[in-house]
């Protein structure tokens, strides 16, 4: 595997490492080893897949708090995503901050998302299939969000909005949450 770091600190993206010949490719997606050795939390409790019907579907933006926050690992499986993270750490560096990363069937990216941060997709392409492998289980009672929209973070998701669930499209904006974002 091959990791980069993002601008945001802690965030990577994985790419595979090919071994290609005739047949094809074979390459790790996944390794313990490695992600500790990248100081990364390689812990898997639950193995999730979220597929979407259209173009313009928005799920997002999700963390949970302590004591259940969660680290994911999202890959693309079907079709092609704009990936969304922000860094809801106070402590961070990076703070508030986000970046969007470009995953599709066929780069075979994934990105890994460290706890504490709000994440959510846009499928660029109908029948856009996504791959998480989440650190935490969900817990609903320290699940909390953020607006797709929310001025504060001027996301630019690259196509319009067209399918988003009533909760997603009710999180709060920023400015309506305690300091932080992080409210227990």
């Amino acid at each position: 595997m091959i990791f980069t770091k993002t601008d945001l600190k802690d965030a990577f993206i994985i790419e595979l490492e090919q071994r290609q010949d005739n047949r094809g490719f074979f390459a790790r997606s996944f390794c313990a080893q490695e992600f500790m050795a990248h100081g990364l939390k390689p812990q898997v409790a639950q193995c999730n897949v979220s597929y979407n019907y259209k173009k313009g579907t928005l799920r997002g933006m999700h963390y949970q708090i302590a004591p259940a926050t969660e680290t994911k690992l999202i890959r693309c499986t079907k079709g092609a995503i704009y990936d969304v993270i922000i860094d809801m750490r106070p402590d961070s560096p990076t703070f508030l901050s986000h970046i969007g990363v470009e995953l599709t069937a066929d780069n075979h990216r994934a990105l890994y998302v460290p706890e504490m941060f709000a994440h959510g997709y846009q499928a660029l392409t109908d029948d856009a299939e996504v791959v998480y492998q989440v650190g935490e289980f969900y817990t609903p009672g320290y699940e909390r969000g953020l607006r797709y929209d929310d001025p504060f973070f001027n996301i630019q998701w690259p196509i319009e909005v067209t399918e988003i669930s009533d909760k997603d499209l009710n999180w709060p904006l920023l400015s309506m949450m305690p300091v932080g974002g992080v409210s227990v």
